[in-house]
């Protein structure tokens, strides 16, 4: 079954996404380029994620944000010469922590009005 506009927007959303959260991680960020991927969060998790989707979409965005937050940690330490990673995973945290809060959210109203 084909996936609807929306959907397809919200596909498009998560591929920027991911795409400016790499470019980004390899120059300098300014603080508009935050709250793009903020508001690409949202897309995500408002148009991508049906019902069907939000539990698998939960758990792996779990796994991502803590993965994501610890692999920073580590890698931000600079030890490796590679602060670029600790940046692209930054970026995907401010990417996937939005998507994630409302994709959640959706599930907890879903769940209640059963």
């Amino acid at each position: 079954m084909p996936k609807k506009k929306g959907n397809m927007l919200g596909a498009w959303a998560f591929l920027i996404g991911v795409i400016i959260a790499v470019i980004f991680g390899f120059l300098a960020m300014a603080t508009w380029v935050y709250w793009v991927l903020v508001v690409i969060g949202i897309l995500i998790g408002l148009l991508n994620i049906t019902d069907v989707e939000a539990q698998p979409f939960l758990i792996a965005g779990v796994i991502l944000v803590i993965v994501s937050y610890f692999g920073g940690s580590v890698f931000g330490v600079d030890k490796l010469g590679v602060n670029f990673l600790a940046q692209i995973l930054e970026n995907l945290l401010i990417l996937f922590v939005p998507a994630t809060i409302i994709v959640a959210l959706k599930s907890v109203f879903s769940l209640a009005k059963r």
